[in-house]
């Protein structure tokens, strides 16, 4: 996989880059700015992984090139990196389809998490941060499932299979697989309805 990495801090862009390396990826860019990932060529990359705040700005420049990438390749794979707990930003990336990850910094210290939200993203999922989950919870939402399906929803949000779902949780595959088929039901997202596990990720964390 074809991965560019944008990332103003030099130690953890180059350990993000041994990371990745290490899993057999191929770092086709090292980017310190957001004006210097507004120049891939979204055609040549197969995931971009990109802090939020990052320079000429310090705002959100990282984030909006991004979304410029997926505009100009839809759903081009982009895990958001961030420091902060920063809901809207992280409503602005799932608003704009599948193939999303949003992780707080934190996380890129558990390799594992790393690796398996990379396979997520490219693969046109979506995770999220369990602490940005927690901070984009509504009641509304959680009036509407049970707190089992709100663990189950959360997982499936860190991008999660239904197996590693049973794992977690200690429960069968088929206690699982009922779970998210509530939580299809009360998201109002039916069978014909398309990519229902990201659009009930979607739905659910986007809910205002």
């Amino acid at each position: 996989m074809r991965i560019v990495i944008c990332e103003d801090t030099v130690l953890l862009a180059e350990g993000l880059q041994r990371i990745v390396e290490r899993a057999g990826h191929e770092v086709t860019g090292l980017l310190g700015d957001a004006d210097a990932l507004r120049g891939v060529d979204p055609a040549a990359v197969d995931l971009v992984v990109t802090d939020v705040r990052m320079p000429p700005g310090h705002g959100d420049d990282g984030l909006r090139a991004a979304l410029e990438l997926r505009a100009a390749r839809a759903e081009l794979p982009v895990l958001v990196l961030s420091q902060y707990v920063a809901v809207a930003y992280a409503r602005r990336l799932l608003d704009s389809g599948g193939g999303v990850g949003y992780l707080l910094k934190e996380r890129v210290g558990r390799v594992g998490d790393f690796l398996r939200a990379l396979d997520t993203v490219s693969a046109g999922g979506v995770v999220v941060d369990p602490e940005v989950v927690r901070k984009m919870f509504t009641p509304t939402v959680l009036d509407r499932l049970t707190p089992r399906e709100g663990e189950v929803l959360a997982l499936m949000a860190e991008g999660r299979a239904n197996t590693e779902i049973a794992a977690a949780l200690v429960v069968s595959d088929a206690a699982v697989a009922k779970h998210v088929a509530n939580i299809f039901a009360k998201l109002d997202l039916p069978p014909e309805e398309g990519n229902r596990r990201v659009r009930a990720i979607l739905a659910y964390l986007t809910d205002r």
